[in-house]
């Protein structure tokens, strides 16, 4: 019983932690790049990844959003300039997304932000 309550209070502590931290990112890339958390955290890892482009359905698997959900992502992207998609020409089902210049100074931007915001809430304070 007590090893229970002991897990669903470090779930919850997590959960609390997460949604403060989550709130204050969406906050600060709204404000100050114009971006929700999962437009910068697709944003992320596409411009992270290193390559031109991503397959849609590899950048799902490594995001926390469905699979429709990040298509909204992408596209509202697309809309604002910062990605573009393209279809994959071997596999006709297949869609590429890559982020433009534009999109690469935002990610650039709002990386500084995401950063201090992560530093603030995740970095333990001297004892």
């Amino acid at each position: 019983m007590i090893a229970e309550a002991h897990l669903i209070e470090r779930w919850r502590a997590l959960l609390t932690c997460y949604n403060e931290v989550a709130g204050q990112l969406e906050r600060a890339l709204h404000d100050g790049h114009d971006l929700t958390l999962s437009e910068f955290e697709a944003l992320d890892r596409l411009v992270s990844a290193g390559c031109d482009q991503r397959r849609m359905q590899d950048l799902a698997g490594q995001m926390y959003l469905s699979q429709s959900a990040l298509s909204r992502t992408v596209a509202r992207l697309e809309r604002a300039g910062l990605v573009e998609r393209a279809l994959c020409q071997a596999d006709r089902r297949g869609v590429f997304v890559a982020p433009t210049d534009a999109g690469v100074h935002r990610h650039g931007a709002a990386r500084t932000t995401y950063l201090r915001v992560l530093a603030e809430h995740l970095t333990p304070s001297a004892a």
